[in-house]
């Protein structure tokens, strides 16, 4: 745990001193000392601190003794809301959320209101986030005009305007003629089409996954072919066309071994999981618990279980939040009435570090997923850990034990199942272009065990 509380406001150099760096982009897994000075890693290596620095007034010298220092992370699916409904989010407390997660780059879909489907919409988006300031906002443009499915949005515009893909997140370009044109405009444009795969016809009325605990429940199933029909379907037009083909939110078994096939095969096609369908399944909703009703659903065990593995495999390229905030109004309610989604920016580090604990992900595949390989399906340059390049990297604490509370977090929401667990390991500190955008406050206390 850092204790900041004597450092100085804006450090002009900044020293960690005997630090665990790991950076798979840069070959790099060691203890070593980082200097950043003018917004620039100046210097990393053992013993690459000078006396000097470290004496500086002018220096915020950290001991790095048991903590890890990792690039900046890139999140590829995130709701800030803005334009609105700035109730749930807005693009300020979205990247102040980012920012407390570790995150230096945010891609956010398209699903405001109005949608993000002109370049006005997006050209706001990347005015306001440099406003702000902190993590980097990239948006993401939509498919097809209002999210609709049928008549494709101006793509070339999009791209002039920032957008890093397309998308009708939340919703399924169900029609294949529709899909193929889509896939054939982006690739002109070097976009990737970023697909919510979901076949509608056999989702209407779904509440949760369709299997015992949802007839327990007496809740309408959502069954896992509604996903792996799409999957399968956009796989044979991305191969003809060859565009770049992205799975949002990969949950079933089926979707990865669909995904992995096609990988076999040199598609250019990639893929996410988010950390709710590594961790949870069907059985967290159990209760009626709203914050666990998500779209895609929390599956079972057999497809957690296809999720890691594929994560661990590079299947599966990324992790991404699928950063979903709503208020009270949208969630303390029937969990038929609920809207799906939760909150998870901030949340990464300590709900997915479990799985490097129990080797089930190796840190260095944990680190990829969330930086370079993300970065690379939207065509942005990644954080790194290089002499010379822009200081944007994260610095955690693995031993750390806390609590998950609604004080703890940053988001305007809270709907997350995780509040109230007890977690081991956390974002201490958020540096980008060399200024701390974000300081870990003192931990809560930790929740009694069987909380977890």
């Amino acid at each position: 745990m850092l204790d900041l509380a004597r450092a100085p406001k804006n450090p002009e150099v900044v020293v960690i001193r005997g630090v665990r760096a790991v950076d798979p982009s840069a070959s790099l897994d060691a203890v070593v000392d980082i200097v950043v000075e003018d917004g620039r890693i100046v210097r990393l290596g053992p013993g690459a601190a000078s006396a000097e620095q470290q004496s500086s007034e002018r220096a915020l010298v950290i001991d790095g003794a048991g903590l890890w220092v990792l690039p900046a992370f890139v999140d590829l699916h995130a709701h800030f809301r803005e334009p609105g409904q700035e109730y749930k989010e807005d693009i300020r407390s979205g990247l102040r959320a980012a920012a407390a997660g570790g995150f230096g780059h945010v891609c956010a879909m398209p699903n405001t209101k109005p949608v993000n489907d002109t370049r006005a919409i997006t050209e706001m988006m990347v005015a306001r986030a440099r406003e702000v300031g902190g993590p980097e906002l990239h948006p993401i443009g939509a498919i097809t005009k209002g999210l609709r499915g049928e008549e494709l949005s101006e793509m070339a515009d999009l791209r002039e305007a920032g957008a890093v893909g397309v998308s009708d997140d939340g919703h399924c370009v169900t029609s294949s003629a529709v899909m193929r044109r889509a896939l054939e405009y982006a690739k002109t444009f070097d976009l990737p089409v970023i697909q919510h795969c979901e076949d509608h016809a056999l989702t209407n009325g779904a509440q949760m996954h369709e299997g015992l605990i949802a007839t327990k429940l007496g809740l309408r199933g959502w069954p896992r072919e509604a996903e792996d029909i799409i999957v399968a379907r956009d796989l044979i037009l991305a191969a003809g066309v060859g565009a770049k083909y992205h799975v949002a939110h990969v949950s079933t078994a089926g979707a990865v071994a669909l995904v992995r096939e096609a990988k076999s095969r040199g598609l250019p096609v990639s893929a996410e999981v988010t950390p709710h369908h590594l961790m949870l399944t069907d059985e967290a909703v159990v209760g009626y618990r709203t914050f666990c009703k998500v779209n895609p659903p929390l599956r079972e065990s057999s497809d957690v279980e296809a999720c890691r593995a594929g994560l661990a495999d590079g299947t599966i390229d990324a992790i991404a939040t699928d950063h979903a905030p709503h208020s009270s109004l949208e969630k303390d309610c029937e969990f038929q009435e609920a809207s799906p989604g939760l909150v998870g920016l901030e949340l990464v580090v300590p709900v997915v570090l479990d799985l490097v604990r129990t080797e089930a992900l190796s840190l260095e595949r944990f680190v990829d997923a969330l930086t370079r390989a993300p970065a690379r399906v939207v065509g942005i340059e990644p954080p790194t850990l290089r002499v010379g390049a822009r200081a944007d990297f994260v610095v955690i604490d693995p031993a750390c034990e806390h609590t998950v509370t609604r004080e703890s977090l940053a988001s305007k929401s809270h709907n997350t199942p995780f509040l109230g667990r007890s977690y081991t390991g956390r974002v201490e500190l958020t540096v980008l272009r060399g200024r701390i955008a974000f300081a870990a406050p003192p931990p809560l206390a930790p929740a009694s065990k069987a909380s977890r």
